[in-house]
């Protein structure tokens, strides 16, 4: 991989262009899917390329700011810019219980980081108009923060007897109850004495007509 240069200075031949784009997809493939950073060795064992080899390339693509890399699980790509957060989307929000069983996951969706955010999400699919006040539509795509917590006035994914609702929450302690607010004037309140709540409502995405 070396050669003698001009008086016995050492020189670098030239790189294989296929392990620069081999190294950066394994990384940027291995943060997806595990959403940790691989270490040399992991890559070495994932392109095939000897762990000497990665390591010499790491150091390149540092020193040419392809890359940033600052010791173990620490390599992420100028890519990451770009970066996206896999997120199920678990169907119709009154069509089953809205939990991470494999089995409830319709698809996975990729968003963007850098409009969305970081975080664990999960995304339902409106059904009817009971939140047509707040701007959630039927076929609307609601993307929730998920969480068993919310606070008062927040838009929640609430589980009431294995049926998921999506409603303002309102807790009334005083009374020993949880008001369930929909955002449509015809509708009734939902009361009842509990509730599991899955998530917190963060964001919209519709079609525009």
């Amino acid at each position: 991989m070396y050669h003698l240069g001009i008086e016995g200075c050492v020189f670098m031949r030239t790189k294989n262009p296929e392990y620069f784009e081999k190294i950066l997809n394994c990384i940027d493939k291995y943060k997806e899917e595990a959403g940790a950073c691989p270490t040399v060795r992991e890559i070495a064992e994932k392109t095939g390329i000897t762990k000497t080899t990665v390591s010499r390339y790491i150091m390149d693509m540092r020193e040419r700011n392809i890359i940033d890399y600052s010791g173990h699980r620490n390599i992420t790509t100028k890519r990451d810019r770009g970066e996206t957060v896999k997120v199920p989307l678990l169907g119709a929000v009154s069509c089953g219980v809205p939990k991470y069983a494999e089995e409830n996951i319709e698809e996975y969706i990729k968003l963007p980081v850098s409009l969305f955010g970081k975080g664990e999400y999960f995304l339902l699919r409106a059904n009817g108009d009971s939140m047509i006040d707040a701007g959630i539509d039927d076929g609307d795509l609601v993307l929730l923060r998920a969480q068993n917590t919310a606070e008062t006035g927040q838009i929640v994914s609430a589980l009431i007897d294995d049926e998921a609702t999506l409603k303002r929450f309102y807790p009334e302690p005083q009374k020993g109850r949880i008001k369930l607010h929909p955002e449509n004037s015809a509708l009734e309140d939902i009361y009842t004495d509990k509730c599991a709540i899955q998530g917190v409502a963060v964001k919209v995405i519709k079609d525009l007509v």
